[in-house]
């Protein structure tokens, strides 16, 4: 399993320099229809995801530029729900920026670590509550696809958020709201987007194994006498 994630991992940065020159060509040039926002929104969210898989800090800057990106992709498609959550993920995409530098024990960088039961209770009853709530205002605003775009919205927010703070659970959550945004997506005709949610689909299942691995580590180091350690 391990070989299988370094050779994903060693293959990932050549194939998405390649593929996002591209599509930058392809859009500039007019060769196929393809919005340069959308083109821009793919090369950045591939490169966020890969360097989250990565446990790379600079993932949060680079999110913030793809977030901002789909803000104006999804208001063109008159998903109104995921262009707000774009808005909600700039502030976590800061919030997660500071914790990861300073949300672990006595200020330093966070470590993988588990949900606890009581916050999953919470999540769960918030989840149920807020989707919900979403599809009703979002059938009052004529959004397009209205328990799609609410459910999505709030799997996505509970991600984010297990995301900041570095539980590895979060990688669940995105695998089941990906699967959902293909759909969803394909069916708005966003077929560019809808392919890089499948990368991020594949990139979700070796970023939980990745984090599985990293967490395991950390629990070994930790089980280690400091005296071993010095």
């Amino acid at each position: 399993m391990r070989r299988f994630t370094r050779a994903v991992s060693s293959a990932a940065l050549p194939a998405a320099v390649v593929i996002s020159t591209a599509l930058i060509l392809a859009s500039t040039e007019h060769w196929i229809e393809l919005q340069l926002t959308e083109v821009l929104a793919f090369i950045t969210g591939g490169v966020c995801v890969w360097l989250i898989v990565k446990q790379n800090i600079w993932n949060w800057p680079i999110g913030i530029a793809n977030d901002l990106f789909f803000v104006v992709l999804f208001l063109q498609a008159r998903l109104f729900a995921d262009m707000s959550l774009q808005v909600v993920y700039v502030f976590l995409g800061f919030l997660g920026w500071f914790w990861w530098l300073n949300g672990g024990r006595e200020a330093t960088e966070l470590t993988v670590s588990r949900v606890s039961p009581a916050q999953c209770v919470v999540l769960v009853i918030l989840a149920a509550a807020a989707t919900y709530g979403g599809t009703l205002y979002l059938q009052s605003v004529k959004d397009s696809a209205p328990f799609l775009d609410a459910l999505t919205t709030v799997l996505s927010l509970i991600a984010q958020y297990m995301l900041t703070r570095k539980y590895i659970e979060n990688w669940w959550v995105w695998i089941s709201a990906d699967v959902i945004y293909i759909g969803l997506y394909a069916y708005k005709h966003l077929y560019l987007t809808s392919v890089l949610y499948g990368i991020f689909l594949s990139m979700c299942i070796v970023g939980l194994l990745q984090w599985t691995q990293s967490m395991q580590q950390d629990r070994r180091q930790d089980l280690v006498p400091a005296t071993t350690r010095a």
